[in-house]
């Protein structure tokens, strides 16, 4: 019998746990990771087309003096409006799923997809399983204000841009709790990874 290749993606709410997921899935199970939010930095570069049509929708404003995109100033504008976050979504997603789709072609039998909004974007039909990271709503807003420097007023705004953790889980093929010890998630994480997930033939 032939063992059908997983590709998992990996997603979760903001400030949940994904990086850490990832980072030990490559670091202890030495599994390729492919990250959407590397993606998303990728095509905003300097004179890329996206950096372009930013540029002529926002202006000078949104540049730093050596021509880079602020990204704080752009996540104040986006977070705040959901016409203009839809508008930059619909620059971004296409060359972030064009990026995955040439990801997984390589022949690799365990691929990790980390895509923060793979139900948001339309994206999963390129993975064969989904793991969701969660944790409280409480844990969530600490650690997004810690670890970004926001206010509370900020980080609700970023939470609240996202499809409601609730419904991600109820999504998810593999459902990870964040919300204990460091140690309880890597098990489950362990755990996942030597499941086979029933997918259709």
């Amino acid at each position: 019998m032939i063992s059908q290749r997983r590709i998992i993606g990996l997603t979760g709410g903001i400030a949940t746990g994904k990086s850490t997921v990832a980072h030990y899935l490559a670091t202890h199970h030495h599994l390729p990771i492919f990250d959407a939010d590397v993606y998303a930095r990728d095509a905003v570069e300097t004179g890329s087309p996206v950096y372009q049509a930013i540029a002529q929708r926002y202006g000078a404003d949104l540049f730093r003096e050596d021509g880079t995109l602020n990204r704080k100033k752009l996540g104040e504008i986006i977070f705040n409006n959901v016409e203009e976050r839809t508008w930059l979504e619909q620059q971004i997603h296409p060359y972030v799923r064009d990026r995955f789709v040439e990801a997984i072609q390589k022949p690799y039998p365990t691929i990790v997809c980390v895509i923060p909004l793979l139900f948001e974007a339309g994206i999963t039909n390129l993975v064969t399983e989904i793991w969701v990271v969660i944790c409280s709503p409480q844990q969530q807003l600490a650690r997004l204000m810690q670890r970004n420097q926001l206010t509370r007023e900020q980080a609700l705004a970023r939470i609240n841009s996202q499809m409601s953790l609730a419904e991600k889980a109820s999504r998810a093929d593999i459902v990870l709790d964040n919300s204990s010890t460091l140690e309880a998630l890597l098990q489950q994480v362990d755990t996942a990874l030597s499941s086979k997930i029933d997918l259709p033939l």
